[in-house]
């Protein structure tokens, strides 16, 4: 009740804000409201790039800015702070087009003129546990924080994708009929992959960062992140490290990327085999350098089966996840690798390399179908209009 109440109060403030600054021109100028490294600031360095005289504003919506190209012409600032929260109302209010990467409450009062476009650039390129208006927790809100979902999905003129598959995923998570919102140019946090040139700088930055691993093969655990371990007193992983360690230890390391709430209470008691990660900024490094990933729901294999490694799916509380959060349908067939649920087994299945790399393929083409290495230039020619003497040079260079 108070968190609907508290809602509701923020909303009206915002769009009182937002109507006031509304009645402003539109301006030259395009908004990124980031939460995520990865997409927004690729499509900001390669807009920038490009000129346009397109004035740049970031919103970052956590404390600590997302990391990307600093210029004169790119104005930052943190929505949480009360001066900037004003000045970001203004923005979003004024521009000609506004791309988030996250479901934001606010867009649920931003009324846009009819000029302007607002394109959600999804912070992951695929998806194993449900999400928006599938998700299963949402079955225990109010009618007021349904429709405010929907009020939200509503406002996304343009939706980027990767494939058809993620295509499918959005018109059942935000409630969309038809064809013609989908922008089919790939991911932008994708084409890092490609890039033969990137990887080999990435593989040499790993070993640089790393250099007491050796010869060691890497193992990176990366679980999803789950709302119920916040505010716990301890962090207790699902992982036994001491066996892990005792069994895998001569041979691997493992590299540990936690949610950072949860990362301040993590207590490494194996230092000469786990190394937490989780402070790492590159996490397309940390892919390089990783022999076999462990996950679980998280949306990291669906970038790091470009690369054609082995994953494993460590899902010691499926039957608990999928009842009370969801997941995709065929979940245990849909992943490209073993799926587990003791230590026992992942053990197992480490120790005696039981991988199907033709399935991993499979699973890259599937998820990443419209990704090809361009997909951050892709994207940034479907909307602005480029000179054709700058288009020439493009493709001089590609």
């Amino acid at each position: 009740m108070l968190r609907e109440l508290f809602i509701a109060i923020y909303l009206f403030i915002f769009k009182t804000i937002f109507e006031i600054n509304k009645m402003f021109p539109l301006q030259k100028k395009s908004v990124f409201v980031a939460s995520f490294p990865g997409n927004i600031p690729l499509m900001i360095e390669e807009l920038n790039k490009h000129a346009f005289n397109e004035k740049i504003i970031v919103i970052h919506t956590n404390q600590k800015p997302v990391e990307m190209i600093e210029d004169d012409n790119i104005t930052h600032l943190i929505y949480r702070h009360p001066f900037q929260f004003f000045k970001s109302i203004h923005h979003l209010a004024t521009a000609r087009y506004v791309f988030v990467d996250n479901y934001f409450a606010f867009l649920a009062a931003s009324d846009f003129k009819d000029e302007v476009r607002c394109i959600q650039v999804w912070h992951a390129a695929g998806a194993l546990k449900l999400f928006g208006l599938n998700d299963l927790t949402i079955r225990h809100r109010k009618a007021s924080a349904i429709k405010r979902f929907k009020a939200v999905y509503d406002r996304f003129d343009l939706i980027v994708v990767g494939s058809r598959k993620m295509e499918d995923i959005f018109r059942e998570s935000f409630g969309i009929d038809g064809d013609e919102r989908f922008l089919r140019t790939g991911i932008p946090r994708t084409d890092f992959f490609f890039d033969d040139i990137k990887k080999r700088q990435a593989m040499q930055q790993f070993h640089k960062d790393f250099p007491f691993i050796g010869d060691k093969k890497v193992l990176l655990y990366a679980p999803t992140y789950r709302e119920e371990q916040l505010g716990q007193s301890g962090i207790t992983l699902p992982l036994n490290l001491a066996n892990l360690h005792n069994q895998l230890g001569e041979d691997y390391v493992l590299l540990l990327r936690l949610h950072p709430a949860l990362n301040q209470q993590f207590k490494n008691p194996f230092s000469d085999f786990v190394i937490n990660v989780s402070e790492y900024d590159s996490i397309e490094t940390l892919l390089v350098g990783t022999d076999i990933l462990i996950s679980d729901y998280s949306s990291i294999p669906f970038e790091f089966a470009l690369l054609n490694k082995p994953m494993i799916f460590y899902v010691p509380d499926f039957d608990n996840y999928a009842k009370t959060r969801g997941v995709i349908e065929d979940y245990e067939t849909e992943v490209p690798g073993p799926v587990v649920k003791t230590t026992e087994e992942l053990i197992e299945i480490i120790k005696s390399e039981q991988f199907d790399l033709d399935a991993v393929k499979q699973f890259a083409r599937e998820w990443n179908e419209y990704s090809n290495g361009q997909s951050t230039l892709n994207l940034i020619q479907s909307l602005y209009p480029l000179p054709e003497e700058t288009r020439e040079q493009i493709r001089e260079n590609v």
